[in-house]
């Protein structure tokens, strides 16, 4: 990775790519931003973009493409079936994970649903270091459950733990000999923890997680999705890889996995998705559900282009100069915030900044969903759109009781290649005023409850008329400043 010093002694990351498209941003003043967050029942989800500034929801489908990526969408070859185009992406997925077989679907959470109507039956549970959202569902719509592993340190919102993300091992075993293998379908390792700050795992925890799995008879399933992060953290964090090439390490993470499997809307910096594995029984038991889901086994419901695209942005997530853009952005925001006394999830992660909103906004009730409303009182501070982490991310229990999520964060997601280091710093300065207001930041309470993934189309409304003095406190303090 190219080490830059400034001979100043500033200390911030340096783009290592120059900007040749823009996109026009709007900025809308504090009362329409009132008025929009209202009309999208206060659920970031439901935002328009024209009344987003700073759009930090997801890093999911919303990356920069490189020039090689654009150009190569070009080429295409747009057949049906037996398309070049299809062959040149299972032929790069082979080459970086060293594995026979390939299965197309449109995104990552298509993967999700291919894989658990393949494997979970009623009463089975998977274990896993933590769980995503879409992955609980398609396992809870089959009859299945899951079991949390994580370490103890992994829901610690502050910690010096290099690999929060790590699945405790001791806990695996536990829970192997408790359930029996009979009814573990496959053990699911999320490489970096989407939900808990976006925490990697360590190589070595990797390997040992699945050499347990491997001596009782359990397949071992690999979520990439946010796999170009973790690299980042392994070679950077970890002692014994910083020697190997981005390369040799992900090589060496999928020697350790039956199945992998990955959004590329994050991995691949395109919209798509895939299994891989090397074992013929296994593409033999997904196939038929690919053309039954997705569509025909050389497309799989992704767009010719966008598979172009995913074939070089694939060969680009092995450069380090490329994959480290994100982490090292991540880190300086959350450093920034850090010097301004917000609580933020340490150490910082992958995929975006997590702000603790128990810390934030600790006089908020975790039933009034203190992250969801840190959501929209960030919006309103400065037109920034951040998802949800917590509780209102979670479902009912089936007799309507609800559990309470471990954290409660607010992720400000960094696209690759989007934002610039102004747009970061102004996102750090509303933060910062909002964090200095806090007590003026009051709950949310359901108005429409879906029963399922609620956190994607729910509304709710404010608790009292708090959003509106908070609009009153920015023009106090921000005059007529957007």
């Amino acid at each position: 990775m190219a080490n830059i010093k400034f001979f100043t002694g500033m200390d911030i990351p340096l783009e290592l790519h120059k900007v040749r498209m823009v996109q026009k941003l709007n900025l809308v003043p504090v009362e329409r931003r009132l008025e929009a967050i209202t009309e999208a029942g206060n659920n970031t989800f439901l935002l328009k973009n024209k009344d987003i500034f700073l759009d930090m929801l997801t890093d999911s489908g919303v990356n920069a493409m490189s020039d090689r990526q654009t150009a190569a969408m070009l080429v295409c070859d747009d057949s049906y079936a037996g398309s070049a185009t299809f062959t040149r992406l299972e032929d790069k997925v082979h080459e970086i994970f060293g594995t026979n077989f390939f299965l197309p679907a449109h995104q990552g959470r298509a993967c999700e649903n291919i894989l658990a109507v393949a494997f979970v039956k009623p009463g089975d549970v998977v274990p896993m270091n933590f769980h995503f959202t879409t992955t609980k569902a398609h396992i809870t719509r089959q009859g299945g459950t899951v079991a949390e592993l994580v370490t103890d340190e992994g829901i610690k919102t502050t910690s010096d733990d290099p690999f929060k993300g790590n699945i405790d091992l001791d806990k695996l075993r536990r829970f192997i000999a408790e359930t029996g293998t009979e009814r573990i379908p496959f053990m699911r390792i999320e490489a970096g923890t989407n939900l808990i700050g976006g925490q990697p795992l360590s190589l070595q925890n990797m390997h040992d997680a699945c050499e347990i799995c491997r001596e009782h008879g359990i397949i071992t399933v690999l979520d990439a999705s946010l796999l170009q992060d973790n690299l980042y953290f392994i070679k950077t964090r970890e002692a014994a890889c910083r020697d190997m090439s981005i390369r040799e390490i992900t090589r060496r993470v999928a020697d350790e996995f039956d199945i992998i499997y990955f959004s590329a809307r994050k991995f691949g910096f395109a919209r798509g998705g895939g299994i891989a594995m090397r074992d013929r029984r296994f593409f033999e038991h997904m196939r038929e559900l690919v053309p039954m889901f997705e569509g025909f086994l050389t497309y799989g419901g992704m767009s010719v282009r966008e598979m172009e695209a995913i074939t070089v942005g694939l060969d680009e997530t092995m450069d380090e100069d490329v994959i480290s853009q994100g982490p090292i952005f991540i880190e300086f925001m959350a450093r920034e915030l850090q010097k301004r006394g917000v609580p933020i999830v340490t150490p910082a992660g992958g995929l975006g900044c997590h702000l603790n909103a128990r810390e934030f906004l600790p006089h908020i009730d975790d039933h009034e969903y203190p992250a969801g409303a840190l959501a929209a009182a960030v919006y309103l501070a400065g037109g920034v759109r951040g998802m949800e982490r917590g509780t209102l991310s979670e479902q009912r229990e089936p007799d309507g009781t609800e559990p309470i999520a471990d954290v409660e964060l607010l992720r400000l997601a960094l696209p690759r290649r989007v934002f610039t280091m102004s747009q970061v710093l102004y996102a750090v300065d509303r933060i910062t005023w909002l964090h200095e207001n806090a007590d003026l930041v009051g709950g949310l309470r359901w108005v429409e409850e879906p029963s399922s993934l609620r956190f994607f189309f729910g509304r709710l409304e404010a608790t009292s008329d708090w959003q509106q003095k908070l609009v009153k406190k920015f023009r106090e303090d921000f005059g007529e400043s957007l």
